[in-house]
């Protein structure tokens, strides 16, 4: 019995630690933080996961520019810098991401900003310190997470059933996520009613805009949900998706109820329980 208690206490130790490390990302990898050309920072934060514990390191001239951190998207998309949630100037910056949702980062020299130097994040799981407990069971399960367009993500396709062609090929389930992937300086994604305001292309009456260019849209409840952007000929050029939400199954396998952690106890205490002798 020593013997497998040490053992399930070494691989729980392992288990942790291979899962708690966070990440430090330098931004704009070797160009560090300065103006882009042809854009902002969004190719570079695109395929990038950031989660709660990581950390963005900037790298720039102090002397020219700095790290302004502001709250809300309208700060961001117009560069006010006049009311920054803080100020970095150090030409030599780390930042922990300490919360989930969005992170607006711009340069106070507005020049510099309006020329591309601004950089939107997308901050969408945590690192655990500690195994974390079972939902609890009358909360929606963990779905799957769909990229919209997959490695084309949500722009202008080449065909115009594209998406529709992707939507059909998949089951969607309450529960499961949507993750939008785009240039937010091109398009955005709006949620509309119904299939004849997806049909024209309506975007007079939309349910819900996003525009933040990594967008999480989670299904939770079943029905058809549509989206399109609002982009003059986008839209018409086969931008849009139309999604069926099945409900969730009645029964739940009882092994899926089980947190990962949990299942992993589950086995070892079945392995290595002390049988007895005949």
């Amino acid at each position: 019995m020593a013997t497998a208690r040490m053992f399930c206490f070494v691989l729980v130790m392992i288990l942790m630690g291979s899962c708690c490390s966070a990440k430090i990302y330098k931004v704009g990898d070797s160009k560090g933080w300065r103006a882009k050309k042809g854009g902002n920072y969004y190719e570079w934060a695109k395929r990038k996961e950031f989660q709660v514990g990581d950390s963005l390191m900037f790298e720039y001239d102090g002397n020219v520019n700095d790290v302004t951190q502001v709250n809300s998207r309208l700060e961001y998309q117009f560069c006010n810098s006049h009311s920054p949630k803080a100020v970095y100037n150090t030409g030599h910056d780390v930042v922990t991401l300490t919360e989930p949702g969005y992170h607006f980062f711009i340069t106070s020299n507005h020049s510099q900003c309006v020329a591309g130097q601004k950089l939107v994040v997308f901050v969408v799981h945590d690192h655990p310190t500690i195994p974390p407990p079972p939902p609890p069971r009358k909360i929606l399960p963990f779905g799957k997470d769909y990229k919209v367009g997959d490695s084309n993500e949500w722009r202008v396709p080449e065909e115009s059933d594209f998406y529709s062609k992707w939507s059909e090929e998949k089951q969607f389930h309450v529960g499961d996520n949507l993750l939008f992937y785009y240039n937010d300086q091109v398009d955005d994604v709006l949620e509309i009613s119904s299939d004849l305001e997806f049909k024209s292309c309506d975007t007079t009456s939309p349910v819900a805009v996003h525009n933040g260019g990594q967008d999480l849209i989670r299904l939770t409840k079943p029905g058809i949900r549509f989206f399109i952007t609002s982009k003059i000929g986008h839209c018409e050029a086969g931008l849009k998706l139309r999604v069926v939400v099945r409900p969730l199954s009645r029964s739940v396998p009882k092994n899926m109820q089980l947190s990962p952690f949990d299942r992993l106890i589950k086995w070892l205490h079945e392995s290595f329980r002390p049988h007895p002798h005949h």
